[in-house]
């Protein structure tokens, strides 16, 4: 298989002790070094927003993901890193969005990557209207490990056709959460219900930023152009604040323009 374009990763705990994510310097240090030589040439960092990380606010991981990339830089690691949230669905969000205390994808105000509860579904079809309304997308991190949505499977074509975005975890793909949840995430590839595939890295000895041998799983399950898609051009489309190109209609193949 020929090598993919530059990989892009829009979710990662690269900021260190802010969340649950990489402890301190050294973490990061090493977290950035992986995904550099794993082939991934961008970062969206994405610390827990609202729930139990309220105390994250816009400002303070702007500034961090600034130090975070000045330290990179001194130590001639070639890693672009990006402000950005995994936000918690919570009632003020929108307000917080707008305010820009709750941070979207890259800090376009554009792409706003979504957090449910692990253990239920919540049905999304007002919010996903309401941020259309505001000018934003939703896209919802790692549907396929929600035990709400591993639950009810048939939620997420009517979310997709509705105009959210599904980002499925890297390591689901490759077996690291157990067999139910592999085998639920390449069903949602087979059905081209997935637009993005990224790290959800956590720190550097496991659950690492490493997404191409995801890629290669993409390429075999849907083929090579799927993958780069998924892991390059869709990510890179949310990074730069643009438009991202989805084929995906309860399965059937229908391109179309989200976000």
């Amino acid at each position: 298989m020929k090598e993919p374009p530059p990989l892009v990763d829009i979710h990662c705990h690269l900021l260190p002790g802010i969340d649950d994510g990489a402890a301190d310097w050294d973490q990061t240090s090493v977290m950035a070094e992986t995904a550099v030589a794993d082939g991934i040439s961008t970062i969206v960092a994405t610390p827990h927003q609202l729930g139990n990380f309220a105390r994250n606010h816009g400002d303070a991981i702007r500034e961090h993901t600034a130090r975070v990339q000045q330290f990179l830089d001194r130590r001639g690691i070639t890693l672009r890193v990006l402000p950005g949230a995994e936000v918690r669905i919570e009632p003020e969000m929108i307000r917080k969005l707008h305010s820009g205390e709750v941070l979207t994808l890259a800090d376009r105000r554009r792409h706003v990557l979504l957090e449910l509860p692990h253990e239920v579904y919540l049905p999304l079809d007002r919010l996903i209207d309401t941020l259309r309304a505001a000018g934003l997308v939703g896209i919802l991190s790692h549907p396929e490990r929600n035990r709400g949505v591993l639950a009810r499977p048939h939620v997420v074509a009517p979310l997709v056709d509705a105009g959210c975005l599904m980002q499925v975890t890297a390591g689901s793909l490759v077996g690291t959460f157990g067999p139910q949840i592999e085998k639920f995430a390449h069903a949602l590839i087979r059905r081209r219900l997935v637009h993005f595939v990224a790290t959800d890295a956590h720190g550097a000895k496991s659950r690492r930023p490493l997404l191409r041998r995801s890629f290669d799983c993409v390429a075999r399950l849907a083929g090579y152009e799927t993958a780069v898609d998924l892991c390059c051009h869709n990510p890179a489309a949310v990074a730069d604040g643009k438009d991202v190109t989805t084929n995906s209609d309860n399965g059937w193949f229908r391109w179309k323009k989200a976000g």
